[in-house]
């Protein structure tokens, strides 16, 4: 047994379940003991109570029939028992069922119903089979499905009813259909019917029907079944078919739900079979002329278009320069003069733009369009206005780590690197010499147009101390200098003329002393001689301690800074004989 029909035979159960069905089917099936009772038997008066017997109409009342069936009496039949009107003819011979010899009135009780009832049994039991195919009409909805008349009742279950989902039973009810008998079930005397099946043969049959006559270039009219985010589903007469999004528009669409709705009916092209998988893909926009096909010869390089901003990305925007033709303005093509990172800076959906053709792939079906072509970019002509060397003054607009922006004109800035602020000092951030509003006046360094970066310099609006330090402030010049800072290994001090210079810790005194702090202090001015210079690297060293002995020595208070002690040593060596006797006098006196 199939799995349709045992779920069909096991959904039959249900007509137990249904009090007055069970009560008819009993009926039905005494009615069938007591006419096969009455045959075994064989007698005259057996045959007369549960037998079909033929009668002739002898009058039509409001509510009933009369018949004569020839027996002691006539028989009464409910008139709504007549389905057929052409049957309600006086004279007419009809089968009617004796149920009772004689009623509680003295007559006979026919039934037209179940003579029916019984011929169709005995033709359903003599000539079908399961599989077969019998004509009937939806009478009732009883429980897990609906009734069925054909001849005798038949039961249809739900998922028997149709090969699409069923949103409302009662639509069916009062309707004739063919029916195909799943089960015939002798013992119960009850039949399973199934209409799902034949829909689903007549679709299989219709589908590879079509198959065979469908071509492709065949225009096929399809309706909608269902919509996906890849395409829409059609049902062309009984078969299939995928009108992919790509083959939907020449115009470019996020969602077929965009264009279609689910129940439209679509006159679509055929542009594939593959009748080995029962596929058909589908194709509308082939119906139309490829807009692409001139694109190259109607939009060169170069062509100034207009057209209306239809949707806008991350990475840009999106405008239809005609029907089926949409180009991309990326955001690097928005602007000569802003870092554009979101379309929306610039323009909006449903502005009208004017745009330069930039490039054209006419397979991958794209158009690069530039909006900053249709200006004159401005750095053009950035190497004639802001020539190496120059002069210019401009705000700070942005102070970053590595150096400070500013604005030399509107879309063209320049950047002053770290390095290029100070000759002698050591920046370390910016912030320490410069502000954002400030107004400063700086020397163009280099222009690099393709690059679009302008670099200057701070510095080089003066000379490079370090160029003629060896000059200006050779070893053994007396310097004079304040301590900025402390560390393990020496001293730091600021000189006059702003160059940083070192004093290591074996140069601060001339005395034993336990730590820095012992012999200078942060802030504190101080005097010492230059012992290294090293211009390549910009480094000074210092020593307080040599100045010290140098003093000592000489016994000289009046050193003067900035002198060179190698250019006086004669008049200190003269000196040196005159002391000691002064020093004597001075003791002598003081004695």
């Amino acid at each position: 047994m199939s799995k349709n029909l045992k779920d069909a035979w096991s959904e039959s159960k249900v007509i137990d379940d249904v009090e007055f069905q069970e009560e008819e089917a009993n009926q039905f099936r005494k009615l069938l003991d007591r006419k096969e009772s009455s045959s075994s038997e064989g007698t005259v008066s057996s045959m007369h109570a549960g037998h079909i017997l033929k009668g002739k109409i002898v009058e039509i009342t409001k509510d009933f029939v009369v018949i004569d069936v020839g027996l002691k009496s006539e028989g009464l039949v409910p008139i709504e028992e007549f389905s057929d009107p052409e049957e309600l003819l006086l004279g007419n011979e009809v089968e009617v069922f004796l149920d009772q010899a004689e009623g509680e009135d003295g007559q006979i009780v026919l039934s037209r119903e179940k003579a029916r009832r019984l011929r169709q049994w005995e033709y359903i039991v003599n000539h079908c089979q399961e599989g077969s195919m019998v004509r009937g009409k939806v009478i009732r909805k009883v429980k897990g499905g609906l009734m069925v008349d054909i001849g005798m009742e038949a039961f249809l279950p739900g998922s028997q009813i149709d090969n699409k989902r069923i949103k409302n039973l009662d639509e069916y009810v009062g309707h004739t259909y063919d029916f195909k008998i799943l089960k015939i079930n002798t013992e119960r005397k009850n039949i399973v019917v199934s209409r799902r099946e034949l829909l689903e043969e007549e679709r299989i049959s219709k589908k590879a029907e079509m198959l065979e006559n469908i071509h492709e270039g065949d225009i096929r009219i399809g309706v909608v079944k269902n919509i996906t985010d890849f395409g829409v589903f059609l049902d062309l007469d009984g078969i299939d078919g995928l009108l992919h999004i790509t083959d939907m528009t020449w115009k470019r669409i996020k969602h077929p739900s965009e264009i279609v709705n689910v129940g439209q009916e679509l006159e679509v092209v055929i542009l594939h079979v593959d009748k080995d998988k029962g596929r058909v893909a589908l194709g509308m926009k082939q119906k139309e002329s490829n807009p692409w096909e001139e694109i190259e010869k109607k939009y060169p390089p170069g062509t100034r278009v207009k057209g209306k901003i239809v949707n806008l990305v991350p990475y840009g925007a999106f405008i239809e320069i005609e029907p089926g033709i949409e180009g991309l303005i990326h955001v690097s093509e928005m602007s000569w003069i802003k870092a554009i990172t979101d379309p929306n800076e610039m323009v909006k959906k449903g502005d009208e733009v004017e745009a330069i053709v930039l490039s054209i792939q006419k397979e991958e079906g794209k158009v690069s369009l530039g909006m900053k072509q249709t200006e004159k970019n401005p750095w053009d002509e950035v190497e004639k206005k802001y020539p190496v060397g120059s002069s210019v003054k401009a705000e700070i607009r942005n102070l970053t780590n590595y150096g400070a922006f500013v604005e030399l004109e509107p879309g063209i800035d320049g950047l002053i690197h770290i390095s290029d602020l100070s000759w002698i000092k050591k920046v370390s951030h910016p912030s320490e010499v410069l502000k954002k509003g400030d107004i400063v006046e700086a020397i163009v360094l280099s222009v690099d147009k393709e690059s679009k970066k302008i670099t200057l310099g701070v510095k080089q609006l003066g000379t490079n101390p370090w160029e003629t330090i060896e000059k200006t402030m050779p070893v053994g010049t007396l310097v004079h200098g304040k301590v900025t800072k402390i560390t393990a290994f020496g001293a730091f001090v600021e000189l006059d003329n702003g160059i940083d210079a070192l004093v290591h810790v074996t140069e601060l005194s001339d005395q034993p002393f336990g730590k820095v702090e012992d012999v200078v202090q942060k802030g504190e001015e101080i005097t010492a001689k230059v012992i290294k210079l090293d211009s390549e690297h910009k480094k000074i060293a210092l020593s307080i301690k040599e100045y010290l002995v140098d003093k000592n020595k000489y016994n000289r208070d009046d050193i003067v800074v900035g002198d060179a002690p190698a250019a006086r040593a004669p008049a200190k060596r003269g000196r040196k004989k005159k002391e000691p006797v002064e020093e004597n006098k001075e003791e002598g006196s003081n004695k």
